[in-house]
């Protein structure tokens, strides 16, 4: 059988699915990839309303995630960069700690931030420089602790890991207390030590925009849906049967694959609120934080501090909930604003969208950076992909997308073989 002969479906039109798509278009394969909504992107997706450009929660682009750099053209994006630090409101004061090294405006905010001890500073230039020597394998195989006892153990006070790790790492990991593996701290620190966070001028979505555009001989089921994979088959929502050769579950295959129950994922969420201001309180692009430990308001960034494809006249105002509250939408939402006037001196607001993104981050233990291709076969002909089977990253979504794609091709040629 010819390569462009083989009917290999990758459900799911998120990251994952596309690399998948592009690894089996570089091997020669003209895969199909089905998806339930209208467009790609899966959590990676941007509207814009009144003017203004809202990504689905607030997200940055880390330059120096490997797949990155190997699967995105960083020019094309038109990359907005972040300054490497943050602005945190406590007191209804504003101080800024951040790193001097890689952008010199910091020198002097972050030496007279009062934020932390000198002894502090000095363990955060020693834990950057131990990172930068630290290979991803290296800290992919240290035993698993939770952030905060990391932190403990490095030995930072508790004052600048209340003030400073805490709300700016939990914005991160989408949970206030810090239980997220101690992996994933490393590697996210070491990422963020070694490039840049950005934004791209048209916002997150062009992300999988981008990968799209470069696939030549994929094709695309749309406002498709898939209610279940068995090996061979694949059978949609409306009734009708596709045959398979092979198929990737880049989606949630607990939906989709009976008795595999014992494999379901927990996830993270999160609330992002998008309100547009008539003055910016932070004149810079750098992430905001609120150091309360009583707020629901973990962190807050004006898009318009970057320059964006789409905005309104007005500074737009990004704010990221991830403590469990218990409120209604509306009562959230109250809260938040009174929150904002409250800590960070914010009057003037108008709201325009809330996203209540249930599924943002999954929940996982023992993480891993990369895995084998055969790792990600499930039968015969049924491969999977996502940041679930790795961590939770744009970084870990890309590779487990080409891990599948090898593993299928990998299949392909063992079965040649025996024939």
């Amino acid at each position: 059988m010819k390569k462009e002969e083989y009917k290999i479906y990758i459900v799911g039109a998120g990251i994952s699915g596309l690399i998948a798509a592009r690894v089996l278009e570089e091997n020669g394969f003209c895969p199909t990839i089905i998806e339930a909504t209208d467009q790609v992107g899966g959590r990676v997706k941007t509207d814009t309303i009144d003017g203004y450009q809202l990504d689905h929660g607030f997200q940055v682009l880390l330059t120096a995630y490997p797949a990155v750099q190997k699967y995105l053209n960083s020019a094309d994006l038109d990359l907005q960069y972040l300054l490497p630090g943050a602005t945190i409101f406590k007191n209804g004061v504003q101080k800024t700690l951040g790193d001097p090294l890689r952008a010199i405006s910091l020198l002097f905010p972050t030496l007279f931030s009062g934020i932390g001890s000198l002894s502090d500073k000095i363990k955060i230039l020693k834990l950057n420089l131990l990172l930068k020597k630290t290979n991803l394998d290296v800290i992919f195989a240290k035993p698993e602790k939770t952030t905060l006892q990391y932190l403990k153990d490095f030995g930072f006070s508790d004052e600048i890991i209340t003030t400073f790790f805490k709300p700016f790492f939990a914005g991160i990991f989408l949970e206030p207390s810090l239980q997220t593996s101690s992996r994933m701290f490393e590697f996210v620190y070491k990422m963020f030590g070694e490039g840049s966070a950005a934004l791209p001028k048209a916002g997150m979505e062009v992300i999988p925009i981008q990968i799209k555009a470069n696939l030549k001989q994929t094709a695309f089921l749309f406002n498709t849906k898939v209610s279940s994979v068995q090996d061979g088959k694949i059978t949609l929502e409306n009734g009708e049967v596709l045959n398979s050769d092979y198929v990737i579950l880049a989606t949630e295959k607990n939906d989709l694959i009976k008795n595999d129950l014992d494999n379901k994922v927990d996830w993270k969420s999160c609330e992002t609120f998008y309100f547009v201001t008539e003055k910016a309180v932070l004149s810079r692009p750098i992430i905001g934080l609120v150091a309360d430990k009583d707020a629901l308001v973990n962190n807050i960034f004006y898009h318009t501090s970057v320059a964006t494809k789409s905005s309104g006249a007005k500074d737009l105002l990004s704010v990221t909930v991830v403590k469990d509250h218990g409120l209604t939408s509306e009562n959230l939402r109250i809260q938040v604003e009174e929150e904002l006037k409250q800590y960070c001196g914010i009057n003037d607001l108008r709201f325009i969208k809330q996203y209540s993104i249930i599924k943002a981050l999954p929940n996982l233990e023992n993480l891993k950076y990369e895995m084998e291709p055969l790792e990600t076969m499930l039968s015969k002909g049924i491969f999977v992909a996502g940041d679930t089977l790795l961590n939770g990253s744009l970084n870990a979504a890309m590779i487990s997308g080409e891990r599948a794609a090898l593993g299928v091709v990998q299949a392909i040629l063992n079965d040649v073989n025996e024939l």
